[in-house]
């Protein structure tokens, strides 16, 4: 009876042992949908990633190849992507650094007497001291009047221009890191001046609108030369009439 027994044991425990092959079969079986089910999922951040890249919205492109990279490093697209993702991220960054000087600039439009004002704004990237009376900020404006046409100047919060500037004196500017240029300036014939006008207001646009940073030097009453400089990267040379360019 024992030895029936113990036979009948054997039997059962062997037709619960699973077949090796079969066993090897269905893991591969299994890996290959997991394979497959993530080859869709990467797909699907691809065809986002693609989409942005095809709009130029690099912000979005950076934001999906990370995440297809980071979620799915093994699939077929992101051998695909990674070797452009290095582009993409210094494209990324170019946007986010354009988006955040864009924000620097204010514009206004204002009715006028024979039609509109308008006027484009951007205060220096670092408080100036320009009188002894601790830093303050510098602005220059671009101004179109129908009336008083085109003027482009900067502008003190505190202190007065050089009173020799009442006819005609000089500015520096430097644009980007080109070499320092001479410029004609001007302040207002009166007894105190906080605006001081660059004589040639279109030659300043044009460097302006192809620039990324401008620096003005100029003299006030203290008989200091400060330097102001200005962020002018983001500057949206639709918000002034199309003469200006």
């Amino acid at each position: 009876m024992k030895p029936l027994i113990l036979g009948a044991l054997c039997a059962i425990a062997l037709a619960g042992c699973s077949d090796p092959e079969a066993e090897r079969q269905k893991q591969a079986a299994a890996a290959a949908q997991e394979h497959a089910r993530q080859e869709l999922a990467a797909e699907a951040i691809a065809k986002q990633y693609d989409s942005a890249v095809a709009a130029a919205e690099w912000e979005k492109a950076r934001v999906h190849g990370v995440a297809l990279l980071d979620q799915y490093p093994q699939s077929e697209v992101a051998a695909r992507i990674e070797p452009e993702l290095a582009g993409i991220r210094e494209k990324a960054e170019a946007a986010r650094e354009l988006r955040r000087m864009q924000a620097l600039w204010s514009y206004n439009q204002v009715a006028v007497k024979g039609g509109a004002q308008r006027s484009a704004m951007l205060y220096s990237k670092e408080r100036v001291d320009v009188g002894g009376s601790g830093p303050k900020p510098v602005q220059l404006v671009f101004r179109d009047h129908p009336q008083w046409k085109r003027h482009a100047y900067l502008v003190l919060q505190a202190s007065d221009f050089a009173k020799a500037c009442y006819g005609s004196c000089q500015v520096t500017v430097t644009v980007d890191d080109q070499p320092p240029r001479r410029m004609a300036a001007h302040r207002p014939d009166t007894d105190e001046a906080i605006a001081m006008f660059i004589t040639d207001n279109r030659g300043l646009w044009r460097l302006a609108r192809k620039a990324k940073v401008i620096q003005i030097q100029f003299p006030v009453k203290n008989g200091s030369q400060p330097t102001a400089v200005f962020e002018v990267g983001g500057l949206d040379g639709s918000q002034m009439p199309a003469g200006w360019d």
